[in-house]
């Protein structure tokens, strides 16, 4: 077995009119030399084409940045959409500006892990490893 099939597959979202992808590529481009079979999506897209990409793309893992302070408008819609698409159960990780007093609201809604500035990247990097284990597990056995 190959390490991107050890790792599994991620897919790496920038939601609304948030331009600034600097981390998300950053991630992107650490992830992929962890061995992930990465998918970026760019910038600007809606909580739908995230989740059909995601979708579509048989993830394990969806890595959202949000730096436009409109998470608690964007999540919701995402988790909603992916509900939509079939994919509820995939595990979402979110980079980001969040402030502290959201960070438990989201978790308490599904989100997997809220990552802020400053996270060093091997700690994102084994949670990533983490939850793609678990789902692919979930998947196996059930």
């Amino acid at each position: 077995m190959g390490i991107q099939e050890q790792r599994g597959s991620v897919l790496i979202g920038k939601l609304g009119l948030d331009g600034h992808d600097r981390g998300a590529r950053l991630i992107a481009r650490s992830l992929r030399e962890d061995g992930f079979e990465v998918i970026y999506t760019g910038i600007r897209h809606t909580p739908e084409e995230v989740a059909s990409a995601a979708v579509e793309g048989h993830v394990d893992v969806i890595g959202l940045s949000l730096l436009s302070g409109a998470h608690n408008e964007l999540v919701p819609s995402v988790l909603k959409a992916l509900r939509q698409a079939g994919g509820s159960d995939i595990p979402i990780i979110i980079g980001g500006i969040i402030p502290e007093e959201d960070i438990s609201r989201l978790k308490n809604e599904g989100i997997c892990e809220v990552f802020t500035p400053g996270t060093p990247l091997p700690t994102i990097l084994d949670v990533f490893r983490k939850a793609a284990h678990e789902y692919r597990e979930r998947k196996r056995s059930g």
